[in-house]
């Protein structure tokens, strides 16, 4: 299976995202380089606006991860709760 992707500026803002990611996609590989991170997944990878806003205790909008967002593999799926990255339709895989 191919690998998804999504790589952040690492940086106070992306902190709450890249933790939240990190707990909603259990096996996800964390890869840290100097002023970026990469979260790697077999799959799909799901950024949950709930828990993004438990960690920055506000609300916040799933299109928020566009400002430190440097780039992605996969294709994409929006709602206004979730961010999803995925090899085909993540309905398909149950998300």
């Amino acid at each position: 299976m191919k690998l998804v992707y999504m790589a952040f500026q690492e940086n106070e803002e992306s902190g709450p995202v890249v933790a939240s990611i990190i707990e909603d996609n259990p096996g996800a590989t964390v890869r840290r380089y100097p002023a970026m991170v990469r979260i790697e997944a077999e799959g799909a990878l799901t950024v949950k606006r709930e828990s993004v806003e438990r960690r920055l205790e506000r609300e916040w909008d799933p299109q928020e991860l566009h400002l430190y967002l440097i780039s992605l593999a996969g294709n994409v799926s929006e709602t206004d709760d979730e961010f999803t990255v995925s090899w085909g339709s993540a309905q398909a895989k149950g998300q």
